[in-house]
């Protein structure tokens, strides 16, 4: 019948690249993940590891040596000068 051209896609819908996925919002990625984690902190005094959250909106001080270790923004908290994290599964 109807000779249609076939048409190319640029992108493959079903299997994005992951360097493309990380980049979009969390909402329109192709299966929904947060981009906030949890994170063990090493304080750079007493080498005492802290859990704290990515996003912390409180200043976050070591419960031994009662150092900061890290500082609220807008959005990631900033770690302080010197600390370690390692992000948890």
């Amino acid at each position: 019948f109807f000779s249609s051209p076939t048409m190319v896609l640029e992108h493959d819908l079903l299997h994005p690249y992951a360097e493309v996925e990380q980049r979009k919002h969390k909402l329109k990625r192709l299966v929904q993940t947060p981009d906030s984690f949890f994170m063990d902190v090493k304080c750079p005094g007493c080498y005492q590891i802290t859990t704290v959250f990515s996003h912390a909106q409180t200043v976050v001080i070591c419960s031994a040596c009662s150092s900061v270790l890290c500082q609220p923004t807008g959005g990631k908290a900033h770690l302080t000068e010197g600390c370690s994290f390692r992000k948890k599964n």
